[in-house]
């Protein structure tokens, strides 16, 4: 019983842990999206699954929600998906105008293929510009795994704006309602214009960098806070250099000679000490030659000496007294300077995952999804402190992690973003997915590496 009890606590505080920290990261993907008015559909507690609870947002339309599959979160950012096609701008007036029109009628009014029609959907779709409707007279139906026979136009407001766009009123005459016929004023070329302004690929590059960054930034930050604010609230223990007795090991010498916790040592066999170092230096021979020696030490204010029998000859390792130990509670300068050398730390260790010369030292001593809920489910048996720093330090590596070069991590997108800025021109779909299977690659690698080593660190034992 025991066992399982132990088993419900690991999954549950590293399902806990793991899901809050992912959240918060694509939370920050989420308001840097909204920050620069760019359209998100939805933010989810939890991996994509057509089984969900849900509500969306009258003010931004967002449909926020929570799936069965809590090992993280997402959120969709209109503009991350799709390709370019020159008939995305007929495609589109044509639905606007239309209200409602069946792929196979769009591919033939435009001249292409039923394949390129649903391509082109698809990307408008991303873009929160169409949107699927689901007939139910031919049974189609939302939580179905492919499109439906027709898409229709969003509802909108007299300039345009979906539920999506900040600042949009549809109390305003000119409104449409989802899958109406409208007539615009705007060349299909402008109105096209109009949509991708309000997608991921409308911003600029620095906006679309800072949205990048975004989630593994609030992740740090996080951390950077959580850590701070905890060594300033629990302190920080150290060890005075003072020779006043923190404890006796029980058995040992000291406790047969009646020393107790609280004494304060003067003189070591007639030298006199006043610092644990000058104690530690003074009892080093005599316990190695296995002398006996007198200890002089103030008790209540009083002075009393003790004589130390040891074995004739034989070294003794340990007295067996403990250094006292005191706190420090650092003020928010000094927390902050603290919490940065940490993070500095951190982003080093994290860095070295990517060198060749580290990298199998670096995966020697990491965790996998097993280990950390481990190390989650033993810091929440310990107390609110301890799990507390667990959780920092998870975020502010998941921060890390996802900021390094390697596609399909926020980082290997910014390397992408970078790339097609020094060639001056979009890395074909082709050369994107082959980066990303190879990330992909090395990532499934990883992580079957730290399983493997946190099976044999935690179960085999």
């Amino acid at each position: 019983m025991s066992s399982l009890l132990s088993l419900v606590s690991i999954v549950f505080w590293g399902v806990l842990v793991l899901s809050v920290l992912v959240f918060v990261h694509e939370g920050g993907h989420y308001l840097a999206a909204r920050a620069f008015h760019v359209r998100a559909t939805e933010f989810f507690l939890g991996l994509p699954c057509r089984w969900h609870l849900s509500r969306r947002s009258r003010k931004v339309g967002t449909e926020f929600g929570v799936t069965p599959l809590l090992l993280g979160g997402y959120t969709r950012i209109c503009g991350m998906e799709g390709t370019e096609d020159e008939l995305l701008a007929p495609a589109l007036a044509l639905v606007t105008e239309r209200g409602r029109v069946r792929v196979e009628d769009l591919a033939r009014e435009l001249g292409c293929d039923v394949d390129r029609a649903y391509g082109l959907m698809a990307t408008l779709s991303d873009w929160a510009s169409v949107e699927p409707y689901y007939d139910p007279e031919l049974g189609e139906e939302p939580s179905q795994k492919t499109y439906p026979a027709a898409f229709q136009a969003p509802a909108r407001d007299a300039s345009l704006l979906t539920q999506y766009d900040r600042g949009n009123d549809f109390s305003r005459p000119g409104a449409t309602a989802a899958g109406e016929p409208r007539a615009v004023d705007l060349p299909p070329e402008e109105l096209l214009a109009h949509e991708r302004a309000r997608t991921y690929l409308g911003t600029s590059l620095p906006k679309r960098l800072a949205m990048l960054v975004a989630g593994p930034a609030v992740n740090v930050l996080l951390a950077f806070l959580i850590v701070t604010c905890a060594l300033m609230a629990r302190g920080v223990d150290y060890v005075p250099n003072v020779t006043t007795i923190g404890g006796v090991e029980e058995g040992s010498v000291a406790e047969a000679a009646g020393l107790k916790a609280g004494d304060t040592i003067t003189a070591v066999d007639g030298t006199a000490v006043d610092t644990w170092e000058a104690m530690s230096a003074a009892l080093a021979p005599l316990l190695e030659e296995g002398r006996d020696f007198t200890l002089t030490y103030e008790r209540d204010g009083s002075e009393h000496d003790v004589s130390i029998d040891l074995p004739d000859g034989e070294p003794t390792e340990l007295l067996g007294v403990l250094a006292q130990t005191a706190t420090y509670h650092p003020s928010l300068p000094e927390a902050a300077q603290a919490t940065l050398a940490y993070t500095g730390q951190v982003a080093s260790y994290v860095a070295q995952l990517i060198q060749p010369q580290h990298t199998m030292e670096v995966l020697d001593q990491s965790s996998s999804v097993v280990g950390i809920s481990v190390m989650a489910s033993e810091a929440a048996s310990s107390g609110p402190y301890e799990l507390a720093l667990v959780a920092a330090a998870l975020s502010m590596s998941l921060g890390f992690m996802n900021l390094l070069p390697i596609p399909p991590l926020d980082g290997g997108k910014v390397l992408v973003e970078l790339i097609q800025l020094v060639i001056r021109r979009p890395l074909s779909a082709r050369v994107q997915n082959g980066l990303s299977y190879v990330g992909l690659a090395f990532f499934a690698f990883v992580f079957l590496f730290v399983l493997k080593n946190d099976i044999v660190r935690f179960v085999i034992g």
